[in-house]
């Protein structure tokens, strides 16, 4: 006899279950998604504005930026909002939409930072025919392709997930919705579905740092005939990104390379990837980037021209 949905309705266990705790938490998380919605707004709209930012780099930056704000709203308006309530609850059909969006978000992000690491490379090691290889338009193909590939990506995690049939109990060990907290409520054996979500989101993961990880050896063995200068600004220029890689690949390899647990730490590595480095990443890249904040400095000095 199949098995039948009877379940429209899921709990969320939540971050902590402490409601003191939870408004401390409140009162912490709501300040670093404004400054995350903020800081690479700012960066999309500087980009955008200003005509000295027309590189592919910036291209590139500007996308990320906007794939930031859209990957942490996924999640951290839910999970900021559930920290006043006492109850916890999502629809199925919600939790669906949210493990959709989270996933080709989060890979979109993947694929364009290795996009960047791509031109890194190409505009080091090739810089005579950096202009002709990193035109516009393909630049615009990359970002394009970055953002097919979280959707195909994400499509196929989704319809894995649609057809699992969920007859109780309905309460989910996180503070969001993904696969695996919610594979554990299905009513059937999710053993194979497990295996297909874990080799599709590894292989992303995989293929893509060993891209990320071979180009910047190409890059710094080709940095042994550039000067002391040019080795400089060519490390300069590469050390945001690769923080960048370190700080989104190291929560989530921890976290989808190996197999699921109920270890309270998953949560805490998750509020890292999904909270804290979407608001490191325009510091990052503007701390280190003169380009950028000048374009800032221009931006906000004519803004307030205006409004005087």
């Amino acid at each position: 006899m199949a098995k039948t949905n009877n379940v429209t309705e899921l709990i969320i266990t939540g971050l902590f279950q402490d409601p003191k705790v939870q408004k401390v938490c409140f009162v912490l998380f709501l300040p670093v998604y404004l400054a995350t919605v903020l800081g690479n707004g700012l960066i999309v709209v500087t980009v955008n504005i200003s005509k000295s930012l027309r590189s592919p780099m910036y291209i590139f930056l500007s996308s990320l930026s906007l794939v930031e704000i859209c990957y942490s709203s996924t999640v951290v308006p839910k999970f900021i909002t559930d920290l006043l309530v006492k109850i916890k609850t999502i629809s199925l059909k919600g939790c669906l939409a949210q493990i959709f969006f989270f996933h080709f978000f989060g890979v979109v992000e993947v694929l364009l930072l290795v996009v960047m690491a791509y031109d890194r490379y190409v505009a080091i090691c090739k810089p005579l025919h950096y202009m002709n290889i990193m035109s516009h338009q393909v630049c615009h193909m990359l970002v394009a392709g970055s953002w097919l590939g979280g959707l195909i990506h994400s499509t196929i995690q989704i319809l894995i997930t649609i057809p699992l049939p969920f007859c109780g109990p309905n309460v989910i060990d996180h503070y969001f919705c993904d696969l695996q907290p919610l594979f554990k409520l299905a009513c059937t054996d999710t053993f194979m579905e497990g295996v297909i979500v874990m080799a599709n989101s590894g292989l992303i993961s995989i293929i893509s740092l060993l891209i990320l990880v071979s180009s910047y050896i190409t890059i710094l063995v080709n940095l042994r005939n550039h000067s002391a200068e040019g080795r400089r600004k060519a490390l300069s220029t590469c050390a945001s990104h690769i923080t960048v890689v370190i700080l989104f690949f190291g929560p989530a390899s921890f976290l989808y390379l190996r197999p699921s647990s109920t270890f309270t730490e998953d949560k805490l590595v998750a509020v890292f990837y999904t909270v804290i480095t979407p608001m490191l990443n325009p510091i990052i890249y503007t701390l280190r980037n003169a380009e950028v904040k000048n374009a800032i400095k221009k931006l906000w000095d004519k803004k307030s021209s205006e409004a005087e």
